[in-house]
């Protein structure tokens, strides 16, 4: 049972990974084709991420060609806007 300091670090370390992969077709090697995958990670290591890319690389015919990815916090600290003017109606 995981304890509530490591629950508050997954937490805090959880983030939304979205990939740009480019791999080749198995039949036509000099065409590339885009594949979009998302999913929710632990930065900065990312081992959904390498889990996938793996698995990939095992099962699947259409070598990579690259990968771009980005990701954002799930968990974050709120963000306060405070109005510059206040406007009444009626």
């Amino acid at each position: 049972m995981p304890t509530i300091q490591q629950q508050k670090l997954k937490l805090l370390n959880n983030t939304l990974v979205t990939a740009k992969i480019l791999y080749r077709l198995p039949d036509y090697r000099s065409l590339l084709q885009t594949f979009v995958w998302q999913h929710d990670d632990l930065a900065p290591d990312l081992p959904r991420l390498h889990e996938f890319l793996e698995f990939w690389g095992r099962n699947l015919d259409g070598p990579i060609h690259s990968v771009h990815y980005c990701h954002v916090g799930l968990v974050h600290p709120a963000e306060l806007h405070f109005p510059s003017a206040e406007f009444r109606l009626h």
